[in-house]
């Protein structure tokens, strides 16, 4: 099955293809500038192109669904719908998160922790299994403080995301390791998309809507006082 990946959430304008479970090609940039915009048609050409394939073999679309940025992920999920509706394909959405610990499974860690950068102290989390990836809190929006993940003091856990940085500087826990080099990224998505075709898990095309999680309602209320 040929299958289109967008990740759109972060600084990451991700674009991967598969063939089934093998990746064929993957186009990606980190922009502090946020390019989704510009960039996101032009990597699906190239990735395309890459995979040596055309849009019209293309049997299903794979969308990170955030959480995220709330700009990020409209372009991702108006691309996607138009995808799946003008080919008449399947729409499947993934956590984005699940993207981020894919590349950090099986590496010895109790838990993997990713960490979405919101404002302030504020972080986007959830905490995970190192070695099955099973979700073991879900997805919630928290803020950070001295205390926070201090349930992780004696495990080796590992805090991936651009949300690391701000979290090493807060939290004390000498034994974790910090990665804020990590975003969300299309190529990770794979695994979790198949699982989601084997039980058919698909989207409503007309009705989806991406994970804002908070964000979502903070920018709306900022439009509306404009």
């Amino acid at each position: 099955m040929k299958i289109l990946y967008l990740e759109t959430s972060s600084k990451n304008c991700s674009v991967a293809v598969s063939d089934d479970e093998k990746l064929l090609c993957v186009c990606e940039e980190v922009s502090d500038n946020y390019k989704q915009s510009e960039s996101l048609h032009t990597y699906v050409e190239w990735a395309l192109e890459g995979a040596g394939l055309t849009m019209k073999d293309i049997e299903a679309v794979s969308l990170g669904k955030g959480p995220g940025s709330y700009t990020g992920l409209r372009i991702g999920a108006a691309s996607a719908k138009g995808f799946c509706y003008g080919l008449k394909i399947p729409l499947i959405a993934v956590n984005s998160m699940e993207s981020m610990i894919e590349p950090f499974l099986d590496k010895n860690y109790d838990f993997i922790v990713p960490l979405i950068d919101a404002r302030r102290m504020e972080v986007y989390t959830a905490v995970y299994d190192g070695k099955t990836g099973k979700e073991l809190s879900s997805t919630e929006a928290k803020i950070l403080d001295e205390t926070s993940f201090e349930e992780f003091k004696d495990k080796k856990v590992i805090f991936v995301g651009d949300g690391a940085k701000k979290a090493k500087e807060i939290i004390h826990l000498p034994d974790a390791e910090f990665r804020d080099d990590i975003y969300p990224s299309a190529q990770y998505l794979i695994k979790k998309t198949l699982e989601k075709i084997d039980q058919k898990e698909f989207e409503d095309i007309a009705y989806f809507e991406p994970f804002y999680l908070k964000d979502f309602h903070g920018v709306k209320k900022k439009k509306s006082e404009e």
